[in-house]
């Protein structure tokens, strides 16, 4: 029997308890955009800080807001939702970006091109970790909407582990690095 409705039904319960992620959900649904989630590593810190026992957890250092718009690939539209977020709910540290137009900067950034995105599905399903491949958002009736391509099994057991749809091995082993994760969450265990 599959483990993640069960999973499912925890992350849900620790997002409605926890202050931030319920009001930095209510904030995003008033955009109303089609295709929109709270993800990466905004829903990780969530349950990692509940799952060590984190009573008042930290709000993330960013709150990334992430949607599919195919029609609208332009930069200004990300500002103006970031804009409309900071507006919704002041003093959240919120990061927007249009997953249909990450091809378009990516390999400046990056070093490496990648393909265009399909959907916001398409896209989470890219991002660095397992872990991290998960999104939130409200559905139409309040319950919580969850998006995880790759399942929650990473999530829930803290394993780092990279996801090659798009990450190289070096960019992993820098971020891996950079986060430090046996900082905070010591029961993490990250994969080389």
């Amino acid at each position: 029997m599959s483990t993640q409705p069960l999973l499912e039904a925890r992350l849900r319960a620790i997002a409605r308890r926890t202050p931030w992620c319920r009001q930095a959900l209510q904030a995003v649904a008033q955009l109303g955009l089609p295709a929109c989630c709270i993800g990466a590593g905004a829903v990780r810190n969530l349950v990692w800080d509940a799952l060590h026992g984190v009573a008042q957890p930290p709000l993330p250092a960013d709150i990334d807001v992430a949607y599919f718009d195919a029609d609208d690939v332009s930069p200004h539209s990300e500002e103006r939702l970031r804009q409309r977020l900071a507006i919704l709910l002041p003093g959240m540290p919120w990061e927007v970006c249009n997953q249909a137009r990450v091809h378009l900067w990516f390999e400046d950034y990056f070093g490496y091109a990648v393909p265009p995105l399909l959907s916001l599905d398409d896209a989470i399903a890219t991002w660095p970790e397992f872990a991290t491949a998960v999104g939130l958002h409200l559905l139409s009736d309040g319950e919580i909407g969850i998006v995880a391509p790759h399942g929650l099994d990473d999530l829930f057991n803290m394993v780092v582990r990279r996801n090659p749809a798009r990450i190289s091995a070096a960019g992993y082993a820098q971020r891996v690095a950079s986060k430090n994760y046996g900082a905070r969450w010591p029961r993490v265990t990250v994969v080389a």
